[in-house]
């Protein structure tokens, strides 16, 4: 059925100006920026369907090419994530301190979330605790990633870092820290301590709220 025979309600665009973005599904969001569907689909289909074949609106988004549709909404998904990311990276720059779980924790899950695989980053800050970068630094499988602490030395150096955050996702969803998570914590806030850097946290994002090994008093 075309959107235009749906409730007024339940169409993506009056939707999204009457109860705001977070109503809406994914496939509602992509619809916006498609505009239209294509024979026997509409729009919310469309983009229910490219969802399904890509694994997820992350890779969705990160992939080089879209089949199904055309270079216009291309351009407009692409340019509607660049736009995120640089609100968030706003955000993130502008506020006095990065050393609390809370705003750590949604700027990296706005980061981390919905990869398929799994990706260990971290946040360099200066002595104040404000972001001076981010940075993804490895990534593995659905079931880890190898992370090399002469690595994060050497990256915190080059950045010129005075305290870290780490972060990493699990693509299950499933957010709570395994065991092997609170072993490469300690790891590298003894080999970052050589080097005076600092580990204030290690975030783990999943689907629910971002965990904080800190929190849990586990660093």
């Amino acid at each position: 059925m075309s959107i235009r025979h749906w409730p007024d309600a339940e169409r993506p665009r009056e939707k999204l100006l009457s109860r705001g973005g977070a109503a809406l599904s994914d496939a509602e969001l992509l619809a916006i920026f498609l505009g239209s569907g294509r024979r026997g689909q509409n729009a919310v289909d469309l983009g229910r369907g490219l969802l399904s074949d890509a694994g997820g609106l992350k890779p969705l988004l990160d992939a080089a090419r879209v089949r199904g549709i055309g270079k216009v909404a291309r351009c407009r998904l692409v340019a509607a994530l660049e736009l995120g990311r640089r609100y968030l990276d706003a955000e993130v720059k502008t506020a006095q301190t990065l050393a609390d779980a809370g705003s750590s924790g949604r700027y990296l899950k706005a980061r981390l979330y919905g990869y398929p695989y799994e990706v260990f980053a971290c946040l360099f800050l200066d002595s104040h605790h404000r972001l001076i970068a981010f940075e993804e630094l490895f990534r593995g499988s659905i079931v880890g990633a190898d992370v090399h602490p002469r690595e994060v030395v050497r990256r915190c150096i080059a950045q010129n870092a005075a305290a870290v955050i780490l972060a990493h996702n699990h693509p299950s969803g499933l957010a709570e820290p395994s065991s092997a998570d609170r072993t490469i914590t300690l790891r590298l806030r003894d080999a970052l301590s050589l080097i005076d850097v600092r580990v204030l946290d290690h975030i783990v994002i999943g689907d629910g709220e971002p965990i904080s090994l800190a929190q849990r008093g586990w660093i």
